[in-house]
């Protein structure tokens, strides 16, 4: 597994921890506004593993795939995030 691989691995446990932190935030009537503050914090982790995901993808794949004379396929796929990152 590649370093980069590794580190988001080591992200998303982190991720599956504060989840679960906020299970029990929900189970133990924890005042809204603390709950939310964590919801927010967990979406912001996620969204910073998409950016990396995407910056790893432009850099090597879609690269490779544009130096191989396969441009519809990288094109779709950026414009496929691009709409994912729009809803």
């Amino acid at each position: 597994m590649k370093d980069s691989h590794k580190k988001l691995v080591r992200r998303l446990k982190i991720i599956e921890g504060q989840v679960r932190g906020l299970q029990g935030m929900i189970e133990k009537d924890t005042y809204c506004i603390d709950v939310i503050t964590q919801t927010s914090a967990v979406k912001q982790a996620l969204s910073n593993i998409e950016d990396v995901l995407l910056e790893e993808h432009l850099s090597h794949c879609v690269v490779n795939q544009i130096k191989s004379g396969d441009v519809k396929k990288p094109v779709g796929e950026i414009l496929q995030v691009y709409r994912l990152k729009r809803k």
